[in-house]
């Protein structure tokens, strides 16, 4: 039996961040820069938190860039263990359509039913969990893994990593032990 992985959607595979980044641009006329948002969320900015609504509208998650090898590194993965999409979805009615339409063009050999929408992830059962909060790796049984984002770069609560490459050589460690 395969051990499980449990892979967060958005700022683990989807990147986010360039969408919050050109609406803040947009709406206020001033160019963010990654640096700009070390620990923060763009909507923690002063007067920016309406800025977060947009995560509610149809379309959004749609368009997101896919974070750089992400979709190589999950390729290898299911070779060797049961990956699932595990998106706290549930908040954001209208993704659901958009999440699942981005995964079948940028990941289809994810099979649909390793796609888990969600609301409080606590209820995974996996061996590992990639996610970029904290928060959900606090009320998960197996080992959480800490993938870098802007807003958790102060965190330290978990073993982290900082991109896909990190993620493939954790993993190909991790086989090795066993």
């Amino acid at each position: 039996m395969k051990q499980r992985i449990a892979l967060d959607m958005d700022e683990v595979i989807a990147d986010i961040q360039p969408k919050f980044i050109q609406l803040y641009e947009r709406e206020f006329g001033k160019r963010l820069t990654k640096e700009d948002l070390y620990g923060k969320k763009v909507y923690y900015f002063e007067g920016a938190r309406y800025i977060r609504e947009f995560l509610f509208e149809k379309g959004f998650f749609r368009d997101l860039p896919v974070i750089a090898d992400s979709q190589e590194v999950v390729q290898e993965l299911i070779q060797h263990y049961d990956v699932f999409i595990t998106t706290a979805a549930m908040e954001f009615r209208n993704c659901f359509e958009d999440k699942y339409d981005w995964m079948h063009e940028f990941f289809p050999f994810i099979n649909w039913k390793n796609i888990v929408f969600c609301g409080d992830k606590s209820i995974i059962r996996a061996d590992y969990m990639i996610d970029d909060h904290a928060s959900n790796l606090r009320s998960f049984q197996g080992k959480g893994l800490l993938f870098t984002a802007s807003h958790n770069v102060d965190e330290t609560e978990f073993t982290r990593l900082n991109n896909w490459l990190e993620v493939r050589d954790f993993f190909r460690a991790e086989r090795a032990k066993n």
